[in-house]
């Protein structure tokens, strides 16, 4: 049992689907031999099949308190990293001009292949952007279905993690994770996955993803930090809600569901008692809840129009990007790495556990963050 637990809110209507997570989280974490294909961090389009491809439909998790079998996703499922005509293109003599940058081959599945397509039909069609990383659940089904116990959750803060000197490639995990964000590198032999930058975490800094978004719509922090945002937007305001919570893992990563206008009828004229992203197929992504999570959101929304206060829209405006971190915002470039990840690590100085920059030190063990992103 943790201590306590870091956890990490998406607000889906600031996403625009520009992937900087994406390249922030892969730049950092997945360069070595074997995870070409791995993206921890992804971003698809909804309606989709998401990465890997009808990850949805693959089992795993539990159901009334029991396991459910699940698919182990393949490489072709997840996309193969494709090999590009650079040299031809960059390096030819034709200087871009009758050669164009394209994958060799004929690519058949990858992690945005259907980025932008949706869902519904003129005039109504709808989509929204959902981006996903490992959710570091407090009921893991990956931790639970290891036999080599090689998955841990730390004490200390809830981050999931793999220890790939127990782990044996069983891929049991992969299996059990419901939410498919487990990947299997065939180098080591070994299962790999998100790490919610937990050796930033250590040192006050944010995760790659959640520092680099320029939309700011991430926010980090303890769930029982009164002052923060994450419990304000999940507990206090109750618009933060995970995503398939009947998958039964108890994930600690939530979402703002995503607003969206009125429908056309079929006069061309707005039906404003009809929302263009239907009720069924949010209810779907995110259970019951995301019904009056929506209500809230509107109705704050509303006040804030008329020109009452609303700490709810402060709070998602996100007027400075240090406030998004509850206390994980001191700044990556201030930290001697190598240092940090051998010796020592600012101790929290507060009742909240957050770092304010205290020169006190104690040892932690740590691996090579490569972070200044």
């Amino acid at each position: 049992m943790s201590k306590r637990q870091i956890s990490m809110v998406l607000d889906l209507n600031k996403c625009i689907g520009c992937n900087t997570c994406s390249i922030a989280c892969k730049t950092l974490w997945t360069r070595d031999e074997g995870m070409e294909y791995m993206w921890w961090n992804t971003v698809n389009t909804l309606p989709g099949k998401g990465t890997p491809k009808n990850w949805e439909e693959m089992g795993g998790g539990f159901r009334d308190g029991k396991a459910k079998p699940g698919h182990i996703p393949s490489r072709d499922e997840f996309g193969e990293a494709w090999a590009f005509n650079y040299t031809e293109v960059f390096e030819g003599g034709k200087k871009g001009k009758g050669s164009h940058l394209q994958p060799a081959g004929k690519p058949e599945w990858g992690p945005n292949w259907d980025e932008d397509q949706g869902g519904g039909s003129y005039p109504n069609g709808y989509s929204f952007y959902m981006p996903r990383i490992c959710n570091h659940c407090s009921n893991a089904a990956c931790l639970e279905a290891c036999p080599r116990n090689a998955i841990e959750k730390r004490s200390e803060d809830g981050i999931v993690t793999i220890n790939e000197d127990r782990c044996r490639g069983y891929r049991f995990c992969m299996s059990a994770c419901p939410y498919k964000k487990i990947y299997f590198n065939e180098q080591t032999k070994t299962a790999q996955k998100c790490i919610f930058c937990f050796p930033r975490i250590d040192q006050g800094v944010a995760p790659a993803c959640a520092r680099q978004c320029p939309g700011r719509l991430r926010f980090v922090g303890y769930r029982d930090d009164e002052e923060a945002p994450i419990w304000k937007l999940v507990e206090k305001w109750k618009v933060a809600i995970p995503l398939h919570p009947e998958y039964g893992t108890e994930p600690n990563v939530f979402y703002v569901p995503p607003l969206n206008p009125a429908a056309f009828d079929e006069n061309g004229n707005i039906d404003e008692s009809k929302p263009r992203i239907p009720d069924e197929y949010l209810i779907s992504v995110f259970g019951p809840q995301v019904l009056d999570s929506l209500k809230i959101l509107k109705a704050e929304m509303a006040k804030r129009k008329a020109g009452e206060p609303s700490e709810l829209m402060d709070i998602l405006i996100a007027y400075k990007w240090e406030d998004n971190f509850g206390g994980f915002d001191r700044d990556p470039q201030t930290i001697d790495w190598h240092m940090a990840g051998n010796e020592a690590h600012p101790i929290a100085d507060d009742s909240n556990g957050r770092f304010a920059g205290s020169d006190e030190v104690s040892p932690v063990k740590i691996i090579d963050p490569r972070a200044n992103a």
